[in-house]
Order: C-alpha cells, then structure tokens, then sequence
C-alpha cells in the first residue's frame, strides 16, 4: 500500500468517526431545534426547543412537559421502578402524528409556576400570530402535569387543550382537559374529578383511567392507550 492509499483510508476512517458520532448525539439529545419528516400519508409534523420564528397558523401545536426524573437524570433518565424513560420517542411519536411538537428538558429544581409562566408566554405569541386556541395542546406528566395545571389556572384560556398525565389533583382549571391515569397510580394526586365539579372555567373535559396495571409507569413510554387519547382530544 502506496502513501497516497493510507492517507485515503485515514481520511475515510476520520469522515466515518465524525458522522457516527454525530448520529450518536443526536439520539442522546432529541431537543436539538430540527424539523422532521413524518410518516408518509400525515401531516408534515416538526420538534422544537422553544415556538419556531416563522409560525405556521395551520399546523397544530403539541407542549409535551415532560416528568420530574428528565430534571434529575437527563434525556437518558431511568427509574428502578419503571425502566426508562422514553422522552425522544415520545416527542418522535407526536411528530409523527403530524404536531408541530414544543418540548425541552427542565433543569434541575424547575419552579412550577415560573416555567409554567413560560409556557403561557409561549401560548400567547401563538395565539397573537393567528393560531386558534383549539390548535394549541399542552401535554404534562407528572411534574410536567402539575405545570401544565399552572398553565391553564394562569392562562384562563377556555379553548386551548390540556392533557393532564396523572397529574391533577384539585386545582383550578381553565381549558378543555383531559385526565389520564392508571389505575394503579398510588401517587395520590391523578384524578381530576374533585377539579371538574368546582372549576367554573372548564369547557370540554373528560377522565380516562387505564387498566394496564403499570401505575405512574405508563408516563414512560408512548403507548398507544394515551397517546391515542392525546391524539384525539387535540384533534
């Protein structure tokens, strides 16, 4: 093998180092601002950090607040109890339903009512670019539930659509809501039964509680028994 050959080879092996890692990163850090194609025959859907500069007044918008343990671990975050959390396949799986898909992951010790000021503030540019309320649907797990309840007390918002992921409690709620709980949620706070029967600015509202026996656990990956409620509801 001549010199001119090996410096070929070593520059291929260097051009073949660098694109696998940066597949690599990507997978590992899903909230890079991108946009992405869905499946063939949907709807164009897309991920971002934070709402996209140009705002397509057509499309509609998914907040996706993810649970508490995305704030202690990371985007790679596992539970002993129950496995890994599946954030970017979650996001992924919104997108290809077509939703222009807004999520990011919260620093550690994230205010509830401070972020959840964030997202009303993010929620109010979309609406003052032209995007009906009912295009617009907040998604919270957990932690992720209790700002997205923070969101629509300090919105007071009637139309704009919110899925609280067990997380509720009584609370006061503006909105159309939908509750999604396990039956086997020990955490005390999933049901929205109380904060339906007092909370005068509700307009559609529905709860679901799961038989799959997984507990808080079905926060963890994307299955289809809540997605598919999601799905609809924001539809």
């Amino acid at each position: 093998m001549n010199q001119t050959q090996t410096r070929l080879i070593l520059l291929w092996l260097l051009i073949l180092a660098s694109t696998t890692k940066a597949c690599a990163q990507r997978v590992a850090n899903p909230q890079t601002e991108r946009r992405l194609a869905s499946s063939p025959g949907r709807a164009r859907g897309a991920l971002w950090r934070d709402i996209p500069q140009r705002i397509n007044t057509n499309a509609k918008h998914l907040f996706y607040l993810h649970g508490r343990i995305i704030e202690e671990q990371g985007v790679n975050a596992v539970s002993s109890a129950f496995g890994a959390y599946e954030y970017g396949q979650i996001l992924q799986t919104f997108v290809d339903k077509g939703f222009i898909v807004i999520s990011e992951p919260r620093p550690k010790g994230t205010d509830v009512q401070q972020y959840a000021a964030k997202v009303v503030r993010q929620i109010s540019s979309l609406l003052q670019a032209g995007v009906s309320p009912q295009k617009i649907t907040v998604v919270g797990a957990s932690k992720g539930g209790s700002i997205a309840v923070a969101t629509s007390t300090q919105l007071k918002n009637r139309d704009v659509n919110f899925v609280l992921l067990a997380a509720c409690g009584n609370s006061e709620l503006y909105g159309n809501i939908l509750s999604v709980w396990d039956y086997r949620d020990d955490t005390g706070a999933a049901t929205c039964e109380r904060s339906f029967a007092e909370a005068a600015g509700v307009n559609r509202h529905r709860e679901v509680q799961l038989r799959l026996g997984l507990g808080h656990g079905i926060l963890y990956h994307p299955l289809k028994e809540w997605i598919d409620l999601v799905v609809e509801w924001a539809n």
